[in-house]
Formats: C-alpha cells, sequence, structure tokens
C-alpha cells in the first residue's frame, strides 16, 4: 500500500516537474528561432550553391571569362555575394540565440525560478534594443527577398523557353547577358534559340538544378521574414509584459515602504503610551 502511495506521488512530482518544464519554455521566440534558422540555412545554402551553378553556366555557355587583376566583373560580384551569405550564416546564428535567451529570462517561470530576480531598467532597455533590431533585420530581410526574386524571374524566363523549344523553333530569341548587365557593353555574349550551345544549355542538369535553388533561396528568405514578424510580436509582447511587471513591481514596493511606516508609527505611540502609563 505504501509503495503504491510513492509511487503515485512520484508520478505526481514526475507530471508536475514535466508541466514545469514545459510551461518555461519560450514557445513563441523558440518556434521563431527555429523557423529563422530553417530559412537562413535554406537561403545561404541553396544560394551558395546556385551562385556556383550560375558561374559554371556563364563558363560554359556564355563563353564568359573571369577578368584580370583586380577589375570587377560578374565573377568578382558573385564571390562578394557568397561573402554575404557567410556574413548572414554566422550574424544571424548568434542574433538568433539572442533573442532566444531573452525569451526564456522574460518568461515567468524563470522568475519563478530565480526568487530574487527583478526587474531593471537594462532588461527593459535590452528588449527595446531587441525590438528595434528585430524591425530593422525585417526591412533588410524583405529587401533580401525582392532582389532574390530577380535571379528568379530571370532563370524562370530561361527555363520556359527550353521547356518549350518547340514553341521558340521559328523565332529568333537570344539571350544576351548585356541586358542583365553581367558584361559590358562592348561585350558579346549571347546565346540564340536553335544553337547548339542553347540545346546544351537546356538538356544539361546545370540550368534545371540552378533555377530550382534560386528557389528555394527565394522560399528561405521568404521564411525569415515570416520568423522576424514572429519575433516582432513575441518581443512587442515581452516588452509589454516586463512594463507592467515593473509597475506592479514599484507599486509593491511603495506599498510595502508605506506599510513600515505605519507599523513604525503605531509601534512609537504603543511604546509612548506604554511610558505615559507607567
Amino acid at each position: 500500500m505504501e509503495e503504491n502511495m510513492d509511487d503515485s506521488q512520484s508520478q505526481k512530482g514526475c507530471k508536475e516537474c514535466c508541466e514545469r518544464c514545459v510551461g518555461s519554455l519560450p514557445w513563441a521566440s523558440l518556434i521563431a528561432t527555429v523557423l529563422l534558422y530553417m530559412g537562413v540555412a535554406l537561403f545561404c545554402g541553396c544560394g551558395h550553391e546556385a551562385l556556383s551553378g550560375t558561374v559554371t553556366i556563364l563558363q560554359n555557355y556564355f563563353e564568359v571569362i573571369r577578368a584580370p587583376g583586380d577589375t570587377l566583373d560578374v565573377f568578382t560580384i558573385i564571390d562578394i555575394l557568397k561573402y554575404i551569405i557567410y556574413g548572414l550564416a554566422a550574424g544571424f546564428f548568434v542574433f538568433g540565440v539572442l533573442l532566444l535567451v531573452e525569451g526564456f529570462f522574460t518568461t515567468g517561470a524563470i522568475r519563478d525560478l530565480y526568487g530574487e530576480f527583478k526587474i531593471s531598467a537594462c532588461g527593459r532597455c535590452l528588449t527595446a534594443f531587441l525590438t528595434f533590431l528585430a524591425y530593422l533585420f525585417f526591412l533588410v530581410w524583405l529587401g533580401v527577398t525582392a532582389f532574390t526574386s530577380l535571379p528568379v524571374f530571370m532563370y524562370f524566363n530561361v527555363w520556359s523557353m527550353c521547356q518549350n523549344t518547340s514553341l521558340v523553333e521559328g523565332a529568333n530569341l537570344c539571350l544576351d547577358l548585356r541586358q542583365f548587365g553581367a558584361v559590358a557593353i562592348s561585350e558579346e555574349r549571347k546565346v540564340c534559340t536553335g544553337s547548339e550551345k542553347f540545346f546544351k544549355m537546356c538538356e544539361s542538369n546545370e540550368l534545371d538544378l540552378t533555377f530550382h535553388l534560386f528557389v528555394c533561396t527565394l522560399a528561405g528568405a521568404g521564411a525569415a521574414v515570416i520568423a522576424m514578424v514572429h519575433f516582432l510580436m513575441a518581443l512587442a509582447a515581452n516588452w509589454g509584459y516586463l512594463k507592467d511587471a515593473s509597475r506592479m513591481q514599484k507599486y509593491e514596493d511603495i506599498k510595502s515602504k508605506e506599510e513600515q511606516e505605519l507599523h513604525d508609527i503605531h509601534s512609537t505611540r504603543s511604546k509612548e503610551r506604554l511610558n505615559a502609563y507607567t
């Protein structure tokens, strides 16, 4: 009988512990962090490989050659974009960790765990600063999403031409890199429908793979935008909670101070009456 009671109490204790652990998690910040990491990983990984595929297509089918020296050409721009991708991956990993830690420390269960935890002006300023950064990065990812849609649109046009070779067989359509600013005006780097290079490019896996990689890159940027919206909502809620809790804390301090003053006044009067009686 006692063993059954001990087992039921241990099960009850484990259940309460699990409920407390689950309740202490900042689910909004946790979901936003996972979504941000997934979006950034998809954007950086697919974007890097899509840029590498673009270099291969330019070299094999458009016969674009890398300029010697420090000349700024399309290959140098692609290398710069790759370094930007590396920076985005590292920077947003750290930013996601900061936002997740902020979500933990503004959860009510964490404050119950640390009984002496007090809401300070530094904590409120940190939340306000992270909210500003989240809004700024939200605008940045909107711009990145718009910029990523450009290669998706260009590759979609080329991919559509390859998928409908029978329809464009009689037409004399050309893909001229000068229209996209990839080469100088004086250079003529183009591939026309009906040519051998055009059919080789359409039959290769590089064009199809690069196009779908850019689509995945665009999807990753969109996921990062949604994650930043989630973070903004979570940070706004945390700011409101911290503001209300700070007011409640000030009220409790004033109330305890007044009660202490009343207690001191009452004690002083009691001593005066006792002295007068004696």
